[in-house]
């Protein structure tokens, strides 16, 4: 996307909250105008959960926040295709590993789609890249930071490395003196973590200096990572549950094997909770993202989840997602005033974003986003304008009603909100239509039949037809321009 003048310097005043030093920074890429950002992606045995749609819709708005400023941004997102849970999972299905992750990481994408965000630059899979993870490993061996145990696996020593820890906050000493950690034998220190696993029969593997084997999961992500970025990069994220270990795994041995600082900054999304509790399968508050979207529409999905800071905790349910979905059908509204009385469908171009951007909204704005990234004050700012809309429209002030309501739609657009046609959005149907509801052409037909009434003074059955869609769940909007209807 190109760089509108009034982002020019907004680029610079980016901070982002870095959870290793536990405070915001001022981002300052390691080339200018470009970032290399890596995301932890999903391992692919099972549908994407509402957790996932989180991190897949947080960093989402983040990328598309740094391509408005004008950073030319590589997004690179990891698929984990072999692992314990894939193993397992094929083996009762009695499916083959390659046709179930393939399954998966089609539904992903097709969720990941439907959610509105942007594919990632690139998406390497563990499985291609075995010989990365092998030559990684090896140089931890050489320099006495990994050794093999007698049993075929191969562990990192977390004692030798002094900075072990430091993302988690944890104290190694600290961490062993209350560790309830079952310690294998073939282990030095109940925290070592494997490397590389010695091969079980009927489970994928690869030759190694080892033996025969499959790698542990954090070092692929060591692997992958600096594969496509380089020893360094600008942004290391993913779910605040991988916090530790895994992150704190991943710099531990990149570090050791580079010598090099491995991330600069590192974002974590926060957890989702559903009705107040951490979702898990024991409690039967799981939920996939399809789950969720075969009750409510993508774009209610991706606005309840930006409406909080990415940070922040979030607590899901039917009701917050009902409020999430009237909120969004507020800002739809108002653009729909504002269409009615400009007589004219809104359509967003490149100068009507430079002119929502150098607005004085348009600079809160920006304030807001580049607050670490804080999507939640940016969309109170996008409540302002439709509040603002509404008022210029009461008073018949048609032009100034129109300019705000090209500022609303040109600033969500960063937020890939706001974007489809108004009457798209609010006469969407999720799930499956009840027999008895009525369809789009017969609800048209009554509106028609309506007008018909009101114009030959037939006010009786004019009510009549409106009492009969308000029942059906329909509601009208009467203007100058027509009527207009919606599913409530």
């Amino acid at each position: 996307m190109t760089m509108t003048t009034p982002l020019a310097d907004a680029m610079s005043q980016l901070v982002i909250y870095d959870s290793l030093t536990g405070r915001k920074q001022a981002f300052k890429p390691l080339a200018t105008g470009k970032v290399g950002m890596y995301v932890c992606g999903m391992t692919v045995y099972d549908y994407c959960h509402i957790g996932h749609a989180r991190v897949m819709v947080g960093f989402d708005m983040a990328v598309r926040w740094l391509a408005q400023l004008g950073y030319d941004v590589n997004y690179v997102r990891n698929i984990t295709d072999i692992d314990d849970k894939i193993i397992t999972r094929a083996a009762e299905n009695g499916e083959e590993i390659g046709t179930l992750t393939q399954r998966f990481i089609t539904a992903m994408h097709e969720d990941a789609t439907a959610l509105g965000c942007l594919s990632p630059d690139a998406e390497p899979r563990a499985t291609d890249h075995i010989d990365e993870m092998q030559q990684m490993i090896e140089t931890l061996v050489s320099n006495d930071y990994a050794y093999a145990g007698d049993n075929g696996d191969v562990y990192y020593a977390v004692d030798s490395f002094a900075d072990y820890g430091k993302l988690s906050k944890r104290n190694l000493d600290d961490m062993q003196a209350g560790s309830r950690v079952e310690v294998e034998n073939d282990k030095r220190n109940p925290f070592d973590f494997v490397l590389w696993k010695a091969a079980k029969p009927d489970e994928p593997q690869w030759a190694s200096a080892w033996g025969q084997g499959r790698p542990g999961w954090h070092i692929e992500c060591s692997a992958m990572s600096t594969k496509c970025l380089g020893n360094t990069f600008d942004i290391h994220g993913g779910g605040h549950d991988l916090q530790f270990p895994h992150h704190e795994n991943e710099i531990a041995q990149s570090e050791a094997a580079t010598g090099c600082e491995y991330a600069r900054n590192w974002m974590h999304v926060g957890f989702i909770n559903v009705d107040g509790e951490k979702m898990s399968k024991s409690l039967g508050n799981f939920f996939t993202i399809r789950d969720v979207m075969a009750k409510y529409l993508p774009e209610t999905v991706r606005f309840f989840l930006l409406s909080s800071h990415y940070r922040s905790q979030v607590n899901f349910s039917d009701s917050a997602l009902d409020e999430a979905h009237n909120s969004l059908s507020r800002l739809y509204q108002a653009l729909k005033v504002a269409e009615q009385q400009k007589g004219e469908v809104l359509i967003i171009d490149e100068a009507l974003i430079h002119n929502a951007y150098a607005s004085a909204v348009g600079q809160d704005f920006i304030k807001a986003m580049n607050d670490d990234f804080n999507s939640s004050t940016a969309i109170s700012v996008l409540f302002g304008l439709a509040r603002d809309i509404n008022k210029a429209s009461k008073a018949q002030d048609v032009e100034t009603a129109w300019q705000l309501a090209q500022h609303l739609k040109a600033l969500a657009q960063t937020l890939n909100i706001l974007q489809q046609a108004v009457q798209q959005f609010l006469q969407a149907v999720i799930g499956e239509v009840a027999e008895d509801s009525l369809t789009d052409e017969a609800i048209d037909e009554l509106i028609i039949e309506r007008a018909d009434a009101k114009t030959n003074k037939n006010f009786a059955r004019a009510d009549e037809i409106r009492v009969q869609l308000k029942d059906a769940g329909i509601e009208l909007e009467d203007s100058r321009a027509g009527t207009t209807w919606r599913r409530a």
